[in-house]
């Protein structure tokens, strides 16, 4: 696959990670977040004006790009495949909120947030609350092969359902230190997930 030689050197350079990311160099997937994370992020708050709502999006937005990795055609520049991703996204997401629909792999909250563990029994029939505790299960499991700071913060956020101030106070950390964190702790669980349900397939 050739490198557009319109290109700019920017381009150029990501086309070039995008090629060793494609080989499973993390440090190439490492690099195209750190290039283009507060840009997504800051187009994604334009769009859903909630911080919360935007870093969740940030964090699908390059869970989705780096699935579809293998779709990128080098005609475009990767920024802009990159942003059409991120816009599809919040899209999706304000239709989606709209809707206020209920999906069988998670629910959306008042705030946007995806929280798949939050349905009520009494509200699903045995069927489906035999399914949506497995997959709980199989969500526990997931979790427990992060790095134990990652595991405890998505435990707190997402199984006890703390706030990011609860969390910053019960560990003893500065909010942006909390945030920052979870922030990371999604990407890897978005990615363990992602090779998850490849495997499964």
């Amino acid at each position: 696959m050739e490198v557009n030689h319109n290109f700019t050197e920017n381009a150029k350079n990501d086309f070039q990670l995008v090629q060793k990311a494609r080989e499973g160099d993390q440090k190439a997937y490492a690099s195209l977040m750190q290039r283009y994370k507060d840009s997504i992020y800051f187009m994604a708050l334009k769009m859903v004006n909630n911080k919360e709502d935007a870093m969740d999006l940030t964090v699908e937005t390059f869970a989705k790009a780096f699935d579809k990795l293998e779709k990128y055609q080098p005609e475009f520049a990767f920024s802009t495949w990159l942003f059409r991703v991120a816009t599809n996204n919040c899209i999706d997401f304000i239709r989606k909120k709209k809707l206020n629909t209920m999906s069988l792999h998670g629910m959306l909250d008042d705030e946007g947030d995806e929280r798949p563990l939050q349905i009520k029994a009494d509200t699903l029939n045995p069927e489906e609350f035999s399914i949506k505790k497995e997959q709980t299960q199989e969500i526990k499991l997931l979790v427990d092969g992060l790095p134990p700071r990652y595991r405890n913060l998505i435990m707190l956020r997402y199984f006890d359902e703390l706030s990011y101030e609860e969390i910053a106070q019960q560990l003893s950390l500065p909010l942006g230190t909390v945030k920052a964190q979870l922030f990371r702790a999604k990407y890897l669980l978005g990615n363990i997930i992602n090779h998850h349900n490849k495997n499964e397939r």
